[in-house]
């Protein structure tokens, strides 16, 4: 898949549509194919069902059959075709999700922001600091997502705009079942595959039960060259009459290995409904799954193409478990719901982290701090464990008026409560139990916390229609958000005398196996958000819209003593849109431009001892257009398109705090002047798809092509190191398939990265580019960045059966 480390088909493509029309994947995507006019697609993403075209607002979907057309299989799949939407995934469920280019370089730190992106599944928010759930796409209803911000209906880290995925219900009305296989290769690269399946079955006329499960194999792509490294400090210290060569070098022959990152997913869903009576009815589920990756999914250029060279094991364990329960009756008028839903993630790493000790040791003698227990200087190599747990509550209920009435309104209260336990061991083999964190063997550096983030509003919206063709909504919401963090960070005190437990009141308070508390802060705040839109409909075919919305992230606290807290950041949006159908629904063309200010915009980056320190940077503005095309040109040929432009810049200089003082300092430590492009996302992203459907005998065929487009890109906001790491380059690729099938059967055979586009999608270092303290030496990691790249050319077979 495009931008994809998934061995899924796509479909086939072709660009013509990026000339022959104004551009899409957006709104239009989410209809259904068929033959004849565009069909009809209901969405609730304004938590109401409603045809998506009378939406006034900028939603874009995929529906379920888009999704199978397209070979759908996670987050990297479909949000190719979502032209708002970027990622910066570094690995399997490690992904960053921004929506109209709010970004300004966050590194997802356990401490850091929280995300500006909600991503749901069914009503419940999957989000965490680490990236959203990389939720395997199979029997999904559709997939939208709701660009600009959300504040109102969905609240805290919907600043920029939400994502859902929702899954399909228990039907009683029949039986249904069925599966798909898959096999496929990569080009120099390993052969995956995957088997899928789902069973529908009625209990009763008022009852079912829905069944899902899949395993799939995503083959390697990436190799770990073997190679040596010596570090210097250990070398100059080295007596080669007690320590060999090998001593200070470290060689990766034992771990070496081709097409290393490969990644097991397996998972199951299951949903039980039960119609209590005409007005109530009860809908529990459980969606669990379990992923092993290995490797790193970018690759070092100074080794090779697809190519690394590392030392230690890496490799992810990612599983969790969704449990919910929907409820939907009426009261009197009312629709009533309740949602309410609990989410448990564990996620175990191990990382290679020697990078940041060889450029330490190489630029500022960094290796002579490490000593084993007779005193000898070491290899200081350094390598992580780590250890996250996430546990979410989520509860809410709505109540709406008939969506009939000329005054009707939606509204409610929300309660969320967020933990997450961080455990992250900095090792070094064979270190001096002087200097290790005490009880925690090899350990120089140790994290070991709890954040809380819980969030509590009541919402609400009213709409009245002036006129017949008139309709005004108002909506706010009142929230109240809090933060804490506690818990212990830091060296040992045989090691520092600041950081760490010498930075531990006395007496020691443990903390979860920890040495001592050395941290306990927290902070509320509390605001409202709103949201004005007003629509105007030409007839059931065509309206346009105007809306001012604001959406807003909740702030946090700095483990730096001397830093404050930040705060909250807010986003104000102005836009216009349209939603069209033309030719007797034969084409629909959809699109919007906005304005974005992003006031005191929250900004990360590594401090000293590679803390990460967050402050609220400054202003931004956002201006964009986004738009959408579906074309049904004949009963048999569908063509779509979809793009987004944007311009965005800072309005004022970003400065660094003074690492002594915590004081911003914009003489010394100027990172970014005024006028700086945010990061992350392209000026210009399309897709382009076409799809063309063809008898042959009694079977149905079709061939089908998909094309992306994205400009150049920066990564870091920071001019120094924007000078280092450099931009992304634009890229292009070409996805191409086709298949038949015959009663219940099908077959598709798919090559996607026809061309075998090296398009980079991410590019990262190990540790912060420059030296905060000595900016003398401003090219640390930066002199091994790594690219994450789309996955190469991969062809593959699916073969799929219904019952």
């Amino acid at each position: 898949m495009i931008g994809s480390n998934k061995s899924r088909g796509l479909s086939w493509t072709a660009y013509l549509m990026a000339s022959t029309m104004l551009g899409g994947g957006g709104q239009a995507l989410a209809q259904e194919s068929g033959a004849g006019p565009l069909d009809e697609i209901i969405v609730t993403a304004q938590r109401r069902e409603e045809n998506l075209q009378s939406v006034p607002a900028s939603i874009q979907a995929l529906g379920a059959e888009r999704l199978d057309q397209l070979n759908v299989a996670d987050i990297n799949d479909y949000v190719q075709f979502l032209p708002s939407l970027t990622l910066q995934a570094t690995s399997p469920g490690v992904t960053g999700v921004y929506m109209r280019g709010v970004a300004s370089g966050e590194n997802r730190n356990h401490s850091g922001p929280l995300p500006s992106v909600g991503v749901y599944l069914d009503e419940q928010s999957i989000t965490t600091i680490t990236g959203a759930l990389d939720v395997h796409v199979y029997d999904i209803a559709r997939v939208e997502s709701l660009a600009g911000p959300q504040g109102t209906l969905y609240g805290a880290s919907s600043q920029a705009g939400t994502v859902r995925i929702i899954t399909n219900r228990p039907d009683p009305r029949a039986f249904d079942a069925g599966y798909d296989v898959e096999v496929n290769a990569i080009d120099n690269g390993g052969v995956g595959d995957s088997i899928e399946g789902f069973i529908n079955i009625p209990l009763a006329n008022y009852a079912a039960i829905r069944l899902v499960g899949w395993a799939q194999h995503d083959a390697g792509y990436i190799d770990n060259v073997q190679g040596t490294r010596t570090y210097p400090t250990c070398e100059a210290d080295r007596d080669p009459l007690v320590h060999p060569a090998s001593f200070c070098t470290d060689d990766n022959a034992a771990i070496a290995e081709d097409d290393y990152n490969d990644v097991d997913t397996y998972g199951v869903r299951g949903a039980l409904r039960i119609d209590l009576n005409d007005n109530w009815t009860i809908t529990p589920s459980v969606m669990a799954q379990d992923q092993r990756s290995h490797g790193v999914f970018g690759f070092d250029p100074q080794v090779g193409d697809l190519a690394v060279t590392h030392w230690y094991p890496e490799s992810a364990h990612d599983r969790w478990a969704q449990f919910a329960l929907t409820i939907q009756g009426r009261i009197g008028d009312f629709d009533v719901t309740y949602a309410g839903a609990l989410l448990s993630r564990a996620q175990d790493a191990e990382l290679d982290y020697s990078d940041y000790s060889f450029f330490y040791d190489q630029l500022l003698g960094y290796g002579s701090y490490f000593y084993n227990d007779d005193g000898d200087t070491i290899n200081p190599a350094q390598f992580i464990q780590a250890r996250d747990r996430f546990r979410n509550f989520s509860h809410e209920v709505r109540f709406a008026s008939p969506v009939e009435n000329r005054l009707r309104f939606i509204g409610g209260l929300f309660f969320q409560h967020r933990t997450h336990d961080i455990e992250q061991r900095y090792l070094i083999n064979g270190l001096a139990a002087a200097i290790e964190v005490p009880l925690w063997p090899d350990t120089i550096w140790l994290t070991e916390q709890q954040r809380i983030d819980q969030d509590t509003a009541v919402f609400g919206e009213v709409s009245f229609d002036l006129t017949e063709q008139l309709t005004v909504t108002a909506g706010l919401r009142a929230f109240s958000a809090n933060n804490s963090l506690e818990g212990f960070f830091g060296f040992g005190d045989g090691f520092s005398g600041s950081t760490g437990v010498a930075g531990c009141a006395v007496p020691f308070v443990p903390f979860a196996g920890a040495p001592c508390t050395n941290l306990d802060k927290s902070i509320s705040e509390s605001g409202t958000t709103e949201r004005l839109n007003v629509t105007y409909r030409f007839d059931d075919r065509r309206l346009i819209y105007a809306t001012y919305s604001t959406g807003f992230r909740p702030g946090g606290i700095n483990r730096r003593a001397i830093l404050p807290p930040y705060q909250s950041d807010f986003l104000t949006n102005y836009e216009i849109g349209w939603r069209t159908s033309w030719m007797d629904d034969r084409l629909r063309f959809n699109g919007a431009v906005f304005h974005q200010e992003w006031r005191d915009f929250q900004y990360s980056l590594l401090g000293v001892n590679g803390l990460t320190d967050i402050r609220n940077a400054g202003n931004a503005t956002i201006t964009g257009i986004e738009s959408d095309v579906n074309w049904a040109v004949t009963d048999q040929l569908r063509l779509t398109s979809g793009f987004a432009y944007l311009q965005s810049e800072t309005t004022e200089d970003i400065c660094d705090a003074d690492p002594g003082t915590g004081l911003v300092d914009c003489v010394n430590r100027l990172r970014a002047p005024a006028g700086t492009e945010l990061p992350v996302t392209p000026e210009l992203k399309l897709n382009a798809t076409a799809r063309y459907e063809f008898s042959i005998g009694n079977w149905d065929a079709f061939i089908q092509g998909a094309l992306v487009h994205q400009s150049d890109v920066g990564v870091d906001i920071r001019a120094i190191e924007a000078g280092f790491v450099g931009r992304l380059p634009a890229f292009t690729v070409l996805d191409l398939s086709a298949g038949f099938e015959t009663g219940r059967f099908s077959v598709n055979f798919y090559l996607d990265n026809a061309t075998d586009e090296r398009a980079l999608t991410t590019r990262y270092t190990e540790c912060s580019i420059t030296v905060p303290f000595i900016d003398t030496h401003p090219n640390l990691c930066g002199a091994q960045p790594y690219d994450v790249p789309i996955q190469p050319r991969t062809f593959g077979v699916r073969f799929g059966q219904r019952f």
